[in-house]
């Protein structure tokens, strides 16, 4: 037997039988990589949240993703310290949940990230963690345009409030939070970026705001790269469209379907993540689309998300409702 079966492959020609095992390891690695997404999307268990302390931090909190994220976090067994402009919200927000949860602390913080000087915000943070054992810091507030725009087109205010929330808020209210994470040796940062920064090569008419992304993107995976060693888990999560007031807006999206969760379903994926891959998109169907768009030249891609954004530049937005309407609340 081991003689004709000798017989038989030393009659093929190399070639095929290179072709065969290049074939046949293709096909591993893309088994290997379905298994994989199979397991981490559906199968792989979370984190006990609480393990990174007991509080958590909320930027963004009275609206979308950022609510929820509060709902689920108390509900994961940790306080919280919400972060919005809004007051009205905020106590709103927070009484629901204290209604729901009544053993949870929660504390509120009034800021608006559009501001020149946020200073005295970021030491009403600094004053309000005190003592408190921070674990976990969710930096999801951010804004886009208020309608689509090409770049010569967009108000310095428009443009300039997006780098604010977005890339300022970020970063100082991370550069607050982390010394205590760092005593303590242990943390969870996630940051909420956008597939409009890492899924397209392109998000032509909202530059900047695909621009400040790019900025929460690397800035939290090189931040992943300085604490992993200390114990703090810093993540980029890459939400493609989202039901949210925003969204609803800015892209027409009215109400969630399979490839568009909700900000509930979006969250509690999002919280089975925390505290893995330095950069993942949650939501499954979000992540089917990104592997659909690898697939895709960048010229097709970008073609496309400009036909996007100059049909929605023709439609226009009310104006008058400036950034407000925008803003991850």
């Amino acid at each position: 037997m081991i003689v004709t079966c000798s017989l038989l492959v030393s009659s093929q020609p190399i070639w095929l039988l290179a072709l065969s095992l290049l074939g046949f390891l293709i096909i591993l690695q893309c088994s290997t990589t379905v298994v994989r997404w199979v397991y981490r999307a559906f199968l792989r268990p979370p984190k006990d949240l609480r393990r990174y302390g007991s509080w958590a931090i909320v930027t963004g909190a009275t609206d979308g993703i950022g609510k929820s994220f509060a709902y689920q976090l108390a509900s994961a067994g940790l306080n919280l310290i919400l972060i919005s402009r809004s007051s009205a919200k905020l106590k709103s927000v927070s009484k629901d949940i204290q209604s729901q949860f009544p053993d949870k602390n929660i504390k509120i913080i009034e800021l608006d990230f559009t501001e020149d000087d946020i200073g005295v915000g970021i030491a009403e943070i600094k004053e309000v963690i005190g003592d408190l054992d921070v674990g976990i810091l969710i930096n999801n507030v951010g804004i886009t345009y208020p309608n689509a725009n090409l770049f010569h087109e967009v108000d310095e205010k428009v443009w300039m409030d997006v780098f604010k929330v977005n890339v300022k808020g970020t970063t100082w209210v991370t550069k607050a939070v982390l010394p205590k994470m760092i005593k303590k040796n242990r943390g969870a940062i996630v940051n909420i970026g956008s597939g409009a920064a890492v899924i397209v090569p392109s998000h032509p008419l909202y530059a900047i705001y695909a621009a400040t992304k790019a900025y929460v993107d690397r800035f939290s995976r090189s931040l992943h790269g300085e604490y992993k060693d200390w114990g703090i888990d810093v993540q980029c999560q890459v939400p493609l469209y989202v039901a949210t007031e925003m969204a609803s807006r800015v892209a027409s999206v009215s109400r969630a379907s399979l490839f568009i969760p909700s900000a509930d379903d979006y969250v509690r994926a999002a919280i089975r993540r925390v505290g893995y891959e330095p950069r993942c998109t949650p939501y499954w169907s979000h992540s089917l689309q990104w592997c659909f768009a690898c697939l895709l030249p960048e010229a097709v891609l970008d073609a496309w998300r400009l036909s996007i954004g100059l049909q929605r530049r023709r439609k226009g937005s009310d104006a008058t409702k400036g950034i407000e309407g925008c803003k991850q609340e």
